[in-house]
């Protein structure tokens, strides 16, 4: 009997995960009715919510969809921009959310009543959940629409897989969700920038596996036989916060149904871990991954090649094998072995070389181009963003040596370090990125408004501005009023009086930080009016990472 070709069957994927997630509704239930504390509870229902919602969307597209997409229509690749769009909405919805609570928490430095005396409100929740929010969320989410774009347009296929794109952008953003609501219930590990607890872990352990495996097998079927260079650093970042990961977070639930757990590490081993890891999610997570960006987005705007390909690959080899043994600097003057210290310094400091390489290599490849920052305030923001990747990698080595740590460390010159590298690098290259990227997915001509682009350059940077400066003044001036000392041999200033003398550079941070945040609103509007009332591209070119390469 000859089989029916016109039935339609469930592909292996579907059925899997439909199977996997109604497996996971059940589970949910039972951990609801289990659990030992109410956070644990929440997240079991919205996981439980989560998992019925997934299953519903794969039987629904299984049902309206007559076939699988096909890789190439009339042998051009039918690029997947679906995934892609959601976490490019989603970069700018936690962008947004994340830049307002690192104001509220601003405001509540110089007015502490702004803490309304509840809970969920206080600095020491709202802190982790502002840091989560513009890292792991807003940058998180442009690293995977940027990603899933260039690896697509440079290896010349469509993105492998059929619904496991959409499970690392939809599972990635549940990840976001529980850890978010988690720090606002008191639910934490207390590890810098690796708050979320065991089972949180887990589910990013899954959506973080299944990333590499989607990125690796778009790699595996280019078209293209050159990898190009953004692609590697995609790789490094992937592969690279997977160890890290995995090395800073095994932990021992007290109960499989509630949130507590004990971190396997302790003592000094813990604190080692924490800063191999937690300097290396700075080192892979916001300057490898934002350096892939760089090396597309850049000549893919100036319309030049890459500077030079053969320093991009220096440049990377460099930071890879360099920038994994710089941790140790964060625990200068403490109970890990001086050794270790130094070795950390010494990484830190030789970690200079190959990130002005780098710098060079963006800048430069504007060479023969320069005429455009006066008119594209998209490419401005680009290359502003490598000036601030320069200014952050000279101060970082600066700050590991020994005897400036000393004065700066725990003061406010760390907090202004780390946002000018934050909002001036990582800020401005991911908004270039996404004013790109918007128009080319939405197949859109232009940008509805590039004064609006120009209106959030500049009010962002004066907001940078003042950000930083305060808080390098105030880190300095803390510094040195904690080690004064009066012909006696006495502290000449006590703690409050030291905190006193930050008020008005407090009030300066908060307000630098609410222009930053006018800057995202003003893109926002001008994203959303894109896509809403832009002028649709007649046909999209084919791009392909081959001219991106220097001819040398």
């Amino acid at each position: 009997m000859q089989p029916n070709n016109d039935v339609k069957w469930m592909t292996a994927g579907e059925s899997g995960l439909a199977g996997l997630f109604t497996l996971a509704v059940f589970l949910c239930i039972i951990a609801v009715a289990k659990a030992e504390d109410a956070p644990f509870a929440f997240h079991a229902t919205l996981a439980g919510f989560a998992s019925l919602a997934a299953v519903f969307a794969i039987f629904n597209r299984y049902f309206d969809r007559a076939s699988l997409p096909p890789q190439e229509i009339n042998g051009r690749p039918n690029y997947n921009f679906g995934p892609i769009k959601f976490a490019s909405f989603m970069a700018m919805f936690w962008g947004i959310a994340g830049f307002t609570v690192g104001l509220l928490i601003a405001l509540q430095l110089a007015w502490p009543a702004l803490n309304f005396d509840l809970p969920w409100t206080t600095f020491g929740r709202l802190r982790p959940l502002h840091t989560s929010a513009v890292v792991f969320a807003f940058g998180g989410n442009v690293l995977l629409a940027t990603s899933f774009y260039v690896v697509q347009k440079t290896c010349r296929v469509r993105l492998a897989g059929d619904l496991a794109p959409w499970f690392v952008v939809l599972g990635y953003n549940f990840f976001i969700l529980i850890a978010g609501t988690g720090y606002l219930l008191g639910v934490t590990q207390s590890k810098e920038y690796a708050e979320p607890e065991w089972y949180a872990d887990l589910w990013l352990t899954i959506v973080w596996v299944t990333y590499l495996l989607v990125f690796l097998l778009t790699l595996v079927k280019r078209k293209e036989p050159h990898i190009f260079v953004a692609n590697w650093f995609y790789l490094a970042f992937i592969v690279t916060i997977a160890v890290l990961h995995l090395g800073n977070n095994p932990a021992l639930p007290v109960s499989v149904f509630g949130s507590k757990s004990y971190v396997a590490w302790g003592g000094v081993q813990d604190a080692m871990f924490q800063w191999w890891y937690g300097h290396n999610a700075v080192g892979f997570f916001l300057t490898a991954g934002f350096l892939a960006i760089m090396y597309y987005f850049i000549p893919k705007r100036a319309e030049r090649p890459v500077y030079s390909y053969r320093l991009s690959i220096v440049h990377f080899w460099a930071i890879i094998f360099l920038y994994i043994w710089a941790g140790p600097h964060h625990l200068h003057y403490t109970a890990l072995p001086d050794w270790a210290q130094t070795l950390g310094m010494t990484f830190s400091i030789m970690l200079w070389m190959p990130s002005w390489g780098g710098m060079i290599n963006g800048l430069m490849t504007l060479s023969g181009a320069w005429d455009k920052l006066r008119t594209d305030p998209v490419l401005r923001m680009l290359v502003v963003s490598v000036a601030f990747y320069g200014m952050a990698t000279f101060e970082g080595p600066l700050m590991s040596i020994k005897v400036v740590n000393s004065l700066s460390h725990y003061t406010d010159w760390t907090i202004g370090h780390v946002h000018s590298g934050a909002l001036g690098w990582v800020g401005f290259v991911s908004f270039g990125a996404l004013y790109c990227l918007v128009p080319w997915i939405w197949q859109r001509k232009e940008l509805y408004s590039l004064r609006l682009v120009n209106w959030h350059f500049w009010v962002a940077t004066i907001g940078i501005v003042l950000y930083i400066s305060a808080m390098w003044v105030s880190g300095i001036l803390q510094g040195l009023m904690w080690r004064a000392y009066t012909s006696l041999g006495f502290l000449e200033y006590s703690f409050i009086e030291s905190v006193e003398a930050m008020h008005p550079f407090y009030i300066i941070r908060a307000l630098g930080g609410g222009l930053f945040l006018v800057g995202a609103l003003i893109m926002a509007f001008n994203l959303w009016m894109t896509v809403r009332v832009g002028e649709a591209e007649s046909e999209v070119p084919l791009s392909s990472g081959a001219t991106l390469q220097a001819a040398e």
